[in-house]
C-alpha cells in the first residue's frame, strides 16, 4: 500500500526554507553594507547609488565595478 503524502507539510517545510533563505539573504546583505562602510551613508544616496548600478547599461563600468568588489572579497 502506497503512503499518503502530506502536501500541505511539504509545502509549508518549502515556504519556511524559502523564508530562512530570505532571511540569510538580507542579513548577508547588511553584513556587506556595514562592512564596505556603506552604512555611515544616508539611506537615499546608498539607495540611488544602488538605482544607478542597477540600472547601468554600461558593460566597462559593470566589470570595473566587479573587479573592484572581488579584489575587496580577496583582501578580507
Amino acid at each position: 500500500m502506497r503512503k499518503v503524502r502530506d502536501y500541505d507539510a511539504e509545502l509549508k517545510a518549502l515556504e519556511d526554507k524559502a523564508r530562512a533563505l530570505k532571511a540569510r539573504r538580507v542579513e548577508q546583505l547588511g553584513q556587506l553594507v556595514t562592512a564596505t562602510g556603506a552604512d555611515a551613508l544616508d539611506m537615499e544616496t546608498l539607495a540611488g547609488a544602488l538605482l544607478d548600478a542597477v540600472a547601468s547599461k554600461d558593460a566597462e563600468a559593470k566589470e570595473a565595478w566587479r573587479a573592484k568588489g572581488s579584489a575587496f572579497f580577496q583582501r578580507r
